[in-house]
């Protein structure tokens, strides 16, 4: 495994400039969801990824593994509202959100790693691959 390194895109675009002074100058509106942060912690035979996404259900996360790929995906979607007495809306407000990260996880055994998650923190299991160790026999001579 070359290290449990998320990917992650590159700013060397010169219009990102524009884009990045939208989201400061807008950057007290909530309107968009941040990227989640990570921890990668290496404890020897395992790895232990420790996601951050406080506020989101279970339900709202997928793990997909494919091709040594690892994609952790949420979801979120809020709606709230004030009604009259009639039953029409005074003010009625929705955000959804959703983003996903990549991790390369060549060198994990795959059929082993687990998840769990409690209190906002998404905990998975990433145990490392033993190394095949060549079959010893004795050959006889004749």
């Amino acid at each position: 495994m070359f290290g449990m390194i998320p990917f992650e895109r590159r700013d060397d675009n010169f219009f990102d400039i524009f884009d990045n002074f939208q989201k400061k100058f807008f950057d007290n509106t909530n309107a968009t969801l941040p990227a989640f942060r990570t921890d990668i912690r290496d404890q020897g035979d395992k790895f232990l990824l420790e996601a951050e996404l406080p506020g989101f259900r279970k339900e709202d996360i997928q793990l997909d593994l494919k091709d040594n790929i690892l994609t952790i995906k949420a979801q979120h979607k809020e709606e709230s509202g004030e009604k009259d007495e009639k039953g029409n809306y005074i003010r009625r407000e929705r955000r959804y959100g959703s983003f996903a990260r990549t991790f390369d996880v060549t060198g994990i055994d795959e059929s082993a790693i687990s998840a769990s998650y409690e209190n906002g923190i998404l905990a998975l299991t990433l145990p490392k691959q033993v190394p095949a160790q060549p079959e010893r026999r004795q050959i006889a001579i004749n």
